[in-house]
């Protein structure tokens, strides 16, 4: 391995370090003329695997070689720098460039759009109260579902990819076959207000999807067993509207609510664990670091196949938390911040992120858990670092509100929708705009990636469902 060059005089001693702390090897003696392949080629020989990694030196990602990242000036012959490896995903995602199909239909605003687990199912919600399934092959109708008496609000595929749920502004939940768009039971009824958010148990706890949560305006959460058609459990503790529920992988339910807090219980019995507190206004958004895990359920989409194993998804759901040692949750306000929690041991924050001019309306882990992404009504996307808050970059761009964002399978990407009525395509590695989707012809309210990486499906006040690819 050639490390020459005037620059291969200077060594410096380097140990290498995964993302969870374990060292790798003995201290080596590195020129540092060494450039992100070499790092590669010797990672790779000290762990005898043929992966790709990133590599950081104090904090700094290397991006082409060592003397390039590291301050010259506090280095020394007795200094040793830890250069921290994380193996990137196994497959490429490329990036989307161009709208492939425009498929009219919803009478009324599209307000939710998402692909199954494996990406082959295509559903979305609208507010002409119907539910419809899309063909991902032809990019045409496949099934209209009726149902609900008025605007839906959310849906949320079930981690095996057999359910699809719904639930609208009349409290309703209803859930339906993807395969023929009928309905699956009778219709879920108790909340007295809007449904704002549904959450399926994680396939790693119950492979068969039996059990929904959903939140509402109503100040209660109600779980439900989607077999017998019946509430098995109503969760009541926030004083006003619960804007998000999220079920963890750890048997944790999290909410957030206009009561500016969030909370925390045990869903097998919905005992209220620890209230987190801390925003001064409106929680609008929570996300996990294992959101895209739990959302894969049994899929793998690196093989492309459906795997049925509880153990399977345990270890990849485990590959995300062990690093950390615990699920995280970022909760975003009308306050203009973020917190970042350990909420399953911890009611204090991590960290408090400031930055943002306006309110935060969403915000989303990469799938590999390592960063995070929020937007904002300021018109711009932050990046932060998972594991401590820590501010990255901000994303400038759009000249409207950014509503809405995903993040592609490789952790690469991120795509983000507006009321400038364009997605735009974000480089991560580069933070920079890859390029501008232009095409809906009203503000942009739903965005999801598939999550074999192909494909973009995005909608709006336009009433149009588009798909993009590359």
């Amino acid at each position: 391995m050639e490390l020459g060059g005037e620059l291969s005089q200077k060594h410096v001693l380097c140990r290498f370090k995964s993302d969870s702390g374990e060292i790798t090897g003995d201290i080596i003696d590195l020129p540092l003329s060494c450039t992100v392949s070499q790092l590669t080629e010797i990672c790779n020989a000290l762990l005898e695997t043929t992966n790709s990694y990133i590599f950081y030196a104090n904090d700094t990602e290397i991006t082409h070689s060592l003397e390039k990242t590291l301050n010259l000036s506090d280095l020394n012959t007795e200094t040793v720098i830890d250069i921290l490896y994380q193996q990137q995903a196994v497959f490429r995602v490329r990036p989307v460039t161009r709208c492939t199909s425009s498929m009219p239909g919803h009478a009324e605003a599209v307000i939710s759009v998402s692909f199954s687990p494996d990406g082959r199912h295509l559903a979305s919600g609208s507010g002409d109260t119907t539910v419809r399934f899309w063909d991902v092959d032809t990019q045409t109708p496949f099934k209209t579902c009726k149902g609900h008496t008025n605007w839906v609000l959310c849906i949320a595929w079930a981690p095996n990819g057999r359910k699809l749920a719904s639930a609208c502004k009349d409290g309703k939940v209803v859930v339906w076959n993807p395969e023929n768009g009928a309905q699956i039971g009778k219709t879920l009824i108790g909340h007295k207000s809007w449904v704002t958010a549904l959450s399926w148990e994680p396939y790693h706890q119950n492979a068969e999807c039996r059990f929904l949560a959903s939140a509402s305006k109503d100040c209660d959460v109600r779980i439900w067993d989607t077999v017998l058609c019946s509430c098995t459990r109503v969760i009541s503790g926030h004083l006003k509207s619960v804007t998000v529920v999220k079920w963890g992988g750890l048997g944790l339910l999290y909410t957030a609510s206009q009561d500016r807090t969030v909370k925390v219980w045990r869903a097998k019995d919905g005992v209220l664990c620890r209230t987190l507190e801390g925003h001064g206004h409106w929680v609008n958004t929570l996300a996990l670091n294992t959101d895209y895990i739990l959302k894969l359920g049994a899929f793998d989409p690196v093989k492309d196949t459906q795997i049925q194993s509880q153990d399977f998804v345990l270890r990849r759901y485990n590959e995300i938390v062990n690093p950390i040692g615990d699920e995280r949750l970022v909760s975003g306000s009308d306050d203009f911040t973020l917190f970042l929690w350990a909420p399953s041991k911890d009611k204090k924050p991590l960290n408090r992120l400031t930055g943002h001019q306006q309110l935060v309306n969403d915000v989303k882990f990469s799938p590999d858990g390592r960063i995070f992404a929020s937007a904002s009504f300021d018109k711009s996307i932050k990046l932060w670092e998972a594991k401590s808050g820590k501010f990255i970059c901000t994303l400038r761009g759009h000249v409207q509100a950014v509503y809405v964002i995903s993040f592609s399978a490789d952790s690469r990407l991120l795509v983000s929708g507006s009321a400038d009525s364009t997605l735009k395509l974000w480089n991560l590695r580069e933070k920079k705009l890859e390029i501008d989707l232009p095409g809906h012809g009203d503000e942009v309210y739903a965005l999801d990636w598939a999550s074999d990486g192909s494909k973009v499906a995005s909608g709006g006040k336009d009433k149009v469902l588009k798909l993009w690819q590359n």
